[in-house]
């Protein structure tokens, strides 16, 4: 599928983009467009990609010409633009509305018309049982990803992520920021858990996606979580500190003690496969068997999964290149 073909990549400057290009810039993929509205990151991103294989295209995915303009001839897209910080969701609503649904509207429109193959558009478990506007931007572009509205023959799938340790914005990269400067953190909820990915997970995740997937597929990967309180715990085990002091500040406003990637209704109907869980289109479901068993659907939360311990947990860290160079300038 990756031989000779052109993949576009909105958001790409990102740490999800970034590492995504790296992982194709080592096949023999044709061309790499990235669409983002900064030109600093741009800039950023020419200085340590040294390849013509990849392009830049200037722009906004609120903005249809912008993202008509990226996408004509491309093969395969991934839709990684949003605006994501939950805090900032619930301040200006209206600003992840124009983004998250609106730019993901255009994005689909322009598909329709340009013979993309197929497309991964990136979610987040705050779209399921959404609580905040950032979740509920992304479960209404889930919606319009899965809708009968766009009639092009292109292959829409979506993958859903939890916590992607290292990413622009991981509370870990903080953490260590934190505990650098004055010795503790500020924390909202010892008992709050998250899912635990790396970067590379990520995009593992996505190409997966991108081969397995039918229209309207859901993809999300088997991950551990960890609570918050053993998150500061792997990081003193890590900065070799016996006592971090920490300081409750409450939970903010939007935010989950347990994040959710599949309810129980997904988690019933979907395939499940080594490494993830693939939830087919909800008009492909068998009724036969669908409503008889749908109450032992379990839901897959981060406190029902895989719970990391301390040490665990700083073994995986352990492992991040980012959280590494971190650790080693602390």
């Amino acid at each position: 599928m990756i031989s000779n073909s052109t993949f576009l990549i909105t958001g790409g400057t990102g740490s999800f983009g970034n590492t995504l290009v790296n992982h194709l810039l080592k096949t023999d993929v044709s061309e790499i467009r990235i669409l983002s509205r900064d030109e600093s990151k741009q800039h950023e991103m020419r200085l340590t990609i040294n390849d013509d294989r990849v392009r830049y295209f200037l722009g906004d995915v609120r903005n249809i010409d912008s993202v008509t303009r990226a996408v004509e001839g491309v093969d395969f897209v991934f839709h990684a633009a949003a605006l994501k910080h939950v805090p900032a969701g619930e301040l200006f609503p209206w600003e992840f509305t124009q983004t998250n649904i609106l730019g993901s509207h255009n994005l689909l429109s322009a598909i329709e018309n340009a013979g993309v193959k197929k497309s991964v558009f990136l979610s987040t478990d705050k779209a399921v049982y959404p609580v905040n506007a950032m979740g509920m931007s992304k479960a209404l572009m889930e919606k319009l990803v899965r809708s009968q509205y766009y009639s092009g023959s292109s292959v829409n799938l979506i993958t859903r992520y939890g916590n992607v340790i290292g990413s622009r914005g991981s509370v870990i990269p903080q953490f260590i920021s934190s505990i650098r400067k004055s010795g503790k953190v500020q924390v909202t909820n010892l008992e709050m858990t998250r899912f635990m990915m790396s970067l590379e997970e990520s995009v593992s995740l996505v190409l997966f996606a991108l081969e397995n997937g039918n229209p309207g597929d859901l993809f999300v990967q088997k991950a551990p979580a960890a609570t918050v309180q053993n998150i500061v715990g792997a990081l003193g085990i890590l900065m070799e500190i016996e006592s971090i002091e920490i300081e409750i500040i409450g939970v903010r406003p939007g935010e989950k003690i347990h994040e959710t990637l599949l309810t129980s209704e997904e988690k019933f109907r979907c395939i499940e496969h080594q490494d993830y869980f693939q939830v087919p289109s909800i008009d492909s479901r068998d009724t036969s068997t669908y409503n008889m068993q749908l109450l032992n659907g379990v839901e897959y939360s981060s406190n029902t999964t895989e719970q990391l311990t301390q040490e665990s947990l700083a073994e995986l860290l352990a492992r991040i290149p980012l959280i590494s160079e971190l650790l080693m300038q602390s």
